[in-house]
């Protein structure tokens, strides 16, 4: 293969956009070659990109869905003068191929690489597909899927089921014959915290202390931190509330139940670590991706599906003490998880721009 390609690695905003091309640029990395980010200055890129080492080129863009009108005609003036910028970019860089985790960012990206003739890999996390990879799919190279549901969206013999790159750690935890004792909960609304399932955690607690023993984690958020943290001391529940989890492989192999969203990042680890779920999704997600990720994983027997709008307390202790009642439900769920996990996404797609560069 040959040696100091340049790889365009587009998407931003979050997290779960970012970190799983730092990913695919390590990988890339380790096989000779050089990457460099496009993105905002104001989305997570603007941190993670250059700590991680990585080069990155700005443009200013922003949504088209779920926006207000003026966010809409914005971005609709900001597409034309971006995607020059970008081509401009690509004429002095010469990069062989793009990789994009979709994404308002990735907008412009796609359509100078097209102008350009430079080949696109899309790496698609959700069930339904975002609108820039939707809209843009019949234009793409590859597109690598982490659920069978987004195949049907972009061109037949371009769409491969690979999974999102997911820490190692992960795939290591091992799956307990039986629950702990006492049963373990991991309840957590990603890293800024959830406001529905902190009150649903709050409404569980005496609960729990009135009728069954368990240990709770709570990643929690800063937001609430305080509040929540002082009334669990006093709740007669064993476990902790945390604003953040630094280390969340080694809280996802502590737990025996998780409950969280259904964010493509969060259901890919579940199904590397073969973990039983609740799912609740974020009722605001764009294209509702968060409960088609969560149908996803319902269908497959990995997890419980409760919506936003039905959980507080009550619900939260009901389905944690059916499914504690239910060893064997626990562990059919957790295999059903564990056989959706796809190990080596980085280093797929790493083969696949490399292939696609010296072609």
């Amino acid at each position: 293969m040959n040696t100091n390609l340049l790889f365009v690695m587009a998407g931003g905003g979050t997290g779960g956009h970012i970190i799983p091309a730092l990913a695919v640029a390590d990988e890339l990395r380790r096989h000779g070659h050089e990457s460099f980010f496009i993105g905002t200055q104001r989305g997570m890129e603007s941190r993670l990109v250059p700590a991680a080492g990585y080069p990155i080129e700005w443009i200013e863009i922003g949504g088209l869905n779920r926006v207000d009108v003026t966010q809409r005609i914005r971005t609709l003036a900001q597409i034309p003068v971006s995607t020059v910028r970008v081509l401009r970019i690509f004429r002095n860089r010469k990069p062989k191929a793009v990789f994009s985790m979709g994404g308002y960012v990735a907008g412009p990206v796609m359509i100078a690489a097209r102008l350009a003739g430079i080949p696109i890999v899309v790496m698609e996390p959700n069930a339904v597909p975002g609108l820039t990879n939707r809209l843009m799919g019949k234009w793409i190279a590859r597109a690598l899927v982490s659920f069978r549901e987004a195949l049907s969206y972009f061109p037949e013999g371009r769409a491969e089921v690979t999974g999102m790159p997911v820490r190692e750690e992960f795939f290591k935890i091992q799956t307990r014959p039986e629950p702990a004792v006492p049963f373990t909960i991991l309840i957590t609304g990603g890293s800024r915290g959830s406001k529905t399932l902190n009150e649903a955690a709050r409404g569980s607690w005496n609960l729990f202390a009135q009728r069954m023993r368990v240990r709770i984690l709570h990643q929690c958020g800063t937001e609430m931190f305080s509040a929540l943290d002082g009334e669990f001391r006093g709740a007669g529940v064993s476990g902790e509330v945390m604003p953040f989890i630094n280390d969340m492989p080694k809280a996802f192999d502590s737990a025996d139940l998780i409950i969280c969203r259904s964010g493509a990042s969060t259901v890919s680890e579940l199904a590397a670590a073969g973990k039983p779920s609740i799912l609740v999704p974020f009722p605001f997600a764009a294209d509702d991706h968060q409960l088609r990720n969560a149908e996803a994983m319902v269908r497959a027997g990995a997890a419980r599906l409760v919506l936003d709008r039905e959980m507080n307390g009550q619900r939260l202790f009901d389905e944690v003490l059916a499914l504690a009642s239910a060893p064997r439900t626990l562990q059919s769920m957790s295999g059903n998880a564990r056989a959706m996990a796809k190990p080596g996404a980085a280093s797929r797609a790493a083969r696949i721009l490399e292939e696609l560069a010296v072609r």
